[in-house]
């Protein structure tokens, strides 16, 4: 299994910029609605329906593959564990739900899903997560049983939960051994005060060693999360709308309602500069990251559109700082910025790695320059309508198997609860004006809403 442990790291950057807008419309009937492709980016027509019980599922026919593509989503991730001590449950039910059910136990479940010769994961982020599997139509059926049945009847015992609370410990313990990840640990800590973006999507590391303690608590967390209401099905590839529909009321139209949604405290303004020093036990280049409170998703913030278009026009491979930092003046390994989609105020960053402890100054100076260069002049209307063409074709090209359009639909089925929302954010992209860049970075990038961090190897 996969979790997103450094979800606002350079990794995840690429992932989360593959934007994908769309705006559809919508003939309603019978609880079924169908969208057409023709007035949106998005090339594919859907259908969508809401059972009784409130489970959602988005079918997108492509016909021809001969593979189907199967997302379960559940709209919970480290965002949604508000109890104190009890971080990292959503990751940890990310491994539970491998242990199968009564009728059919983990390694059966692995036996049988490999006989069909299906590629399946799970991966867990701050605002959900989702189980993946992708295999031959034939076999839609089988997968929609076997799947309906672990997210209604997951079962395992203590010694069971032990044990994987165990597995969960060691992967922390081999993962803070990255350079990444701590800076990420030590970035959110220090950047958050209340809101539960303070702790990794894995979980603080004292709540982790204290998980096997947390059997009954575990129960609880899966009774409230993992209903109906919270979980969106997505199908795409090689299938029909009418018999997928058929089969998922079948398997999973008894699955009773229940999702209890937590009571997130919000995140105070930031009034003050903060920073984090973080000396990191081994040998690597410094990493320095300069992260600002930014916006939730929202396609009709016109500010928030408009950040996610500057950090791509001020850091991106042909911005002029990254043509000078790591092209002309070789001073960094790399530098990635990015403005994520979260459901609530995620950090706008900057990360770069650089190659002299010396150079950190120098580096740290030109982002801000940078910064300030977008806060008092205007971009050049060419480059501004240059990245959106490229973000579109690049959107575009990625579509070109059912997996890889089912996990381009992931995250904003996840913050929204359906793919309408696409459209409109790339018609807001399209709207987006140098007035506009100049005015996000004027809100956003200022010195009193960021959090500065510096790593540092022995």
């Amino acid at each position: 299994m996969q979790s997103d442990t450094f979800s606002r790291s350079m990794i995840t950057v690429l992932r989360r910029r593959s934007i994908i807008p769309l705006a559809i419309l919508l003939i309603i009937g019978f609880g079924t609605r169908f969208a057409s492709a023709d007035s949106g980016i998005f090339p594919y027509p859907y259908k969508q329906e809401v059972l009784p019980n409130g489970l959602k599922i988005i079918v997108i026919p492509m016909p021809g593959s001969g593979l189907v593509s199967y997302y379960s989503i559940v709209r919970t991730g480290s965002r949604d564990e508000v109890e104190p001590g009890k971080s990292g449950f959503a990751h940890f039910f990310e491994h539970m739900m491998f242990r199968g059910t009564k009728n059919l136990p983990g390694p059966e479940y692995d036996r049988l899903v490999c006989s069909l010769g299906a590629k399946y994961n799970a991966s867990t982020t701050d605002d959900f997560t989702q189980y993946f599997l992708t295999f031959p139509k034939e076999d839609l059926e089988k997968i929609v049983e076997v799947e309906s049945d672990r997210f209604q009847n997951l079962s395992y015992g203590r010694l069971a939960f032990q044990t994987e609370a165990g597995a969960v410990y060691g992967e922390y313990r081999k993962g803070i051994t990255q350079p990444f990840a701590l800076l990420e640990e030590k970035l959110l800590d220090r950047a958050f005060d209340k809101h539960t973006y303070k702790h990794t999507t894995i979980g603080f590391e004292a709540d982790i060693k204290a998980m096997p303690q947390g059997y009954d608590y575990s129960r609880s967390f899966f009774e409230r999360f993992y209903r109906p209401e919270n979980v969106v099905i997505l199908i795409v590839g090689d299938v029909k709308p009418a018999e997928a529909f058929a089969l998922v009321k079948k398997y999973y139209g008894h699955w009773k309602r229940g999702y209890e949604p937590p009571k997130i405290t919000p995140e105070p303004p930031q009034t003050a500069e903060r920073s984090v020093e973080i000396k990191y036990p081994g040998r690597t280049l410094p990493i320095l990251c300069l992260a600002y409170k930014g916006a939730a998703y929202d396609p009709e913030n016109r500010n928030y559109v408009a950040a996610r278009l500057m950090v791509e026009l001020a850091f991106g491979q042909t911005s002029p700082l990254y043509q000078d930092l790591v092209l002309r003046r070789q001073l960094v390994q790399f530098l990635v910025a990015e403005a994520p989609m979260n459901r609530d105020q995620p950090l706008f960053a900057i990360y770069t790695m650089v190659k002299k402890p010396s150079d950190v100054p120098v580096v740290k100076e030109a982002i801000e320059r940078t910064i300030k260069e977008y806060q008092t002049q205007l971009v050049d209307p060419q480059r501004l309508a240059d990245v959106k063409r490229r973000l579109r074709y690049a959107f575009l090209m990625s579509l070109d198997s059912p997996g890889a359009t089912a996990a381009k639909l992931a995250r904003f089925i996840a913050l929204t609860g359906g793919i309408e929302t696409v459209n409109r954010l790339y018609a807001a992209y399209r709207c987006v004006t140098p007035q506009d860049v100049r005015r996000a970075a004027r809100l956003y990038f200022q010195p009193q809403r960021r959090t500065v961090a510096v790593l540092k190897g022995e």
